[in-house]
């Protein structure tokens, strides 16, 4: 059946629909999974090699998951529960992890001792150690390494006293990565500084970096133009926020999202204007959400959104829709939101602004469902939860490995010193807390890289059965049916006991939970 013609009859019915409401038709096929194409938006301008962005939630994603999701083409958005100078902090973390050449390197005086230099890198939370030497001038002096400091045992000496100053190899501002590449590999050098005419220091490439942005993994790394990892942060509506949101330019945020249950409110317009005429944001994508229904992605477009972010209550630890009653089936959600961004002229472009389908996502099939309904990428929170590089707290539970998981606005999450869990579901002032989510266990599941391979695997599987080579022919083609209880039933494993579990499968019950 026609996705649109489905939706209309449903519509006209009064009713919405879910991801297990739902299933794609089956097509004649010449598209084999792994010759599909899963390149996508995020943004506007940020453009991503797989779908799957890590949900801005405390147990979720912090710098590791950020970091560990850019390298295999997604981005993550790092969770307001954060102090603002730690936010800033887990940013930097990601930026600094890998460059390209890079345009202000850290830069250290001759006179300043070792012991605050490595003072400065921890508190600074740089994992580096090669670190060029500037007079007062900006010119080179020299270079100190990795190897210098391990070496130096008198903390108390400085730079000048143990960096390396003669035989620097060094070349002009100009110089290409794939040129440096070659300068360095052919020199056995791990540091090249870029210095102009009068010698002073322009920019800077690094072996390792280089190196690994050249290598084939490197190619699938969402980066951005100086070849750094992307990252985005969560802030909030309020007036402070515009200055939390400046300071996370400061430190290289590639978007920002502006996070709150209810995202169709004059707090998140305002804000989102504010925002976008801030002229340290210029070039920054904002992201506005959550939101459901059409009406509200017209209002954050036409207020400067680069992206908007659909999905009221479908989470799994979600309880908006039972505390307050109002939400909306997200499959339906996504689908209506998407067709008004197809139906209108978006700021004279004709590229529409991308929607995030964010929650209600259990198994791998449903991520193919969320971006044949419209989505350009999904928002994950459960499936990512129980991967090494969350900051999610490690238990047992009858003996099995967990780990830790709770929605934004569960009471936990609320009760942080850093109030981003109040301010998302308006209880900054409130007293008396009143939860819209709760608190759990999730099965520890490994790295985000195996986790995520067994899951894009499946969105690719299910792209060759509907016989879409990308996700815009997915869009365009997909045919949707709805099925019954007693389909979705057969759907799942019955009739046995499972005696092995699956790496890319969980019973409904577990999903669930």
């Amino acid at each position: 059946m026609k996705k649109h013609d489905l939706f209309a009859a449903m519509a006209a019915q009064g009713l919405a629909l879910s991801y297990n409401d739902v299933e794609l038709d089956p097509g004649y096929s010449e598209v084999h999974p792994q010759q599909v194409s899963i390149t996508t938006q995020f943004s506007r301008r940020i453009a991503l090699n797989i779908p799957v962005v890590s949900a801005a939630m405390d147990t979720v994603t912090e710098w590791e998951m950020a970091v560990a999701l850019a390298k295999l083409g997604g981005i993550g958005v790092i969770h307001r529960n954060l102090s603002p100078a730690d936010q800033v902090r887990h940013v930097t973390r990601v930026k600094h992890h890998l460059h390209g050449r890079i345009d202000r390197p850290i830069c250290i005086d001759p006179r300043e001792r070792i012991e605050d230099i490595l003072a400065k890198l921890d508190r600074k939370g740089w994992d580096f150690r090669s670190l060029p030497v500037t007079d007062g001038d900006g010119r080179l002096a020299g270079i100190v390494a990795s190897t210098d400091l391990d070496f130096c045992l008198d903390r108390s000496r400085t730079a000048a006293d143990i960096m390396t100053k003669h035989d620097l190899l060094t070349a002009p501002p100009e110089t290409t990565l794939e040129e440096a590449l070659a300068i360095m590999q052919r020199r056995h050098k791990k540091i090249l500084p870029l210095i102009d005419a009068d010698g002073r220091l322009q920019g800077m490439y690094t072996w390792k970096d280089v190196r690994r942005i050249k290598s084939e993994n490197g190619q699938l790394h969402t980066v951005d133009a100086a070849g750094r990892l992307r990252v985005a942060a969560a802030i909030g509506v309020r007036d402070e926020d515009l200055n939390q949101a400046a300071a996370l330019a400061e430190a290289g945020v590639d978007a920002l999202v502006l996070d709150a249950a209810h995202g169709h409110t004059l707090d998140m317009l305002e804000a989102l204007r504010r925002m976008r005429a801030h002229s340290c944001l210029h070039e920054i994508d904002i992201i506005a959400g959550n939101v459901s229904r059409p009406e509200a992605v017209d209002a954050l477009v036409n207020a400067g959104a680069d992206a908007i972010k659909v999905g009221q209550g479908p989470g799994s630890i979600c309880t908006t829709r039972v505390v307050g009653g109002a939400g909306y089936p997200q499959v339906s959600a996504v689908y209506d939101c998407t067709q008004q961004m197809y139906c209108s002229a978006v700021n004279d472009s004709i590229l529409p602004v991308p929607i995030i389908a964010d929650g209600g996502i259990h198994h791998s099939g449903h991520i193919t469902i969320g971006l044949a309904a419209g989505a350009a990428c999904v928002m994950l929170g459960n499936l990512l939860a129980g991967c090494t590089e969350t900051p999610g707290e490690e238990v047992f539970s009858q003996g099995a490995r967990m780990r830790s998981y709770r929605g934004m606005g569960s009471l936990g999450a609320m009760q942080m010193a850093a109030d981003g869990g109040r301010d998302r579901y308006h209880q900054g002032d409130m007293r008396k807390l009143v939860p819209e989510g709760v608190e759990g266990l999730v099965p520890f599941r490994g790295s985000v890289a195996d986790v995520l391979h067994q899951y894009l695997s499946g969105l690719r599987a299910g792209m060759g059965y509907v016989g879409a080579s990308s996700i815009f022919v997915l869009q365009q083609t997909a045919g949707f049916h709805r099925i019954t209880p007693s389909g979705r039933l057969e759907a799942h494993p019955h009739g046995v006991f499972i005696t092995k579990e699956a790496p890319n499968y969980r019973s409904p019950q577990q999903a669930a939970g």
